[in-house]
């Protein structure tokens, strides 16, 4: 995207430790995507979609442990409410 928008002159002024950062999450979410892909491929989508959706779980452990990052009442409620519901949605299965 860099090089189709033409910014790759700005590459130089991010600091090493962040472009290794932005490649590291890269390569972890291609591969989750593969990862998700595969077990589409060998289980049923209506229990590997619900389980997806609890990665949200650690997003929020990281942030809360690496960068120490806490959730306000509203978005802790609403976090539970989208862990509670893919609970719901695991059980009808």
């Amino acid at each position: 995207m860099v090089f189709f928008t033409h910014k790759q002159k700005m590459l130089s002024k991010i600091m090493p430790k962040e472009l290794l950062f932005i490649c590291l999450s890269g390569v972890t979410t291609g591969a989750a995507w593969l990862c998700f892909y595969k077990a589409l491929q060998i289980g049923p989508a209506s229990v590997i979609v619900p389980i997806d959706k609890l990665s949200i779980l650690v997003s929020i452990f990281f942030s809360y442990f690496v960068f120490k990052e806490r959730l306000s009442l509203k978005a802790s409620i609403g976090l539970f409410l989208i862990v509670f519901g893919t609970f719901l949605m695991i059980q009808q299965h």
